[in-house]
């Protein structure tokens, strides 16, 4: 799954421009999730137009990239983000970062794994589904 992700200032005002640029152009925001330090912040997008969310927010001086996550359909019951982080843990799978949303109503773990090819082994082997665009 495409992720937007933006780096922005530690002020106030900066997300909501990033959200009303998105916003005003129709894009759907899916799940967003925010990871700060004292002076910036890494923001983390899944939207249903991310190629276009990438193009506007640089036009609008805004430091976007593009990125894929794994972004895998989980048990919606306790524990269910424990089960599928547990088999990429026994696998020896290091997750960089995580964040969960609901996907047409599914829940979903979206995240990025340090060993891609080993992640798509353990998502094989485990009969394990993602969401795809």
């Amino acid at each position: 799954m495409k992720q937007v992700s933006v780096f922005i200032e530690n002020k106030s005002g900066t997300l909501i421009n990033i959200l009303e640029i998105l916003s005003g152009a129709g894009i759907q925001l899916q799940a967003i999730s925010i990871a700060d330090t004292v002076d910036y912040g890494i923001c983390r997008m899944i939207c249903d137009k991310a190629d276009k969310a990438i193009e506007l927010l640089r036009a609008g001086g805004i430091a976007a990239s593009l990125s894929e996550v794994f972004a895998v359909k989980m048990t919606d019951a306790p524990g269910g983000a424990a089960e599928v982080v547990k088999l990429f843990a026994e696998a020896g799978v290091s997750l960089a970062y995580i964040y969960s949303f609901l996907y047409d109503g599914t829940p979903v773990l979206a995240f990025r794994p340090d060993n891609e090819v080993k992640a798509r082994e353990v998502l094989l082997a485990n009969k394990l589904s993602c969401v795809e665009e």
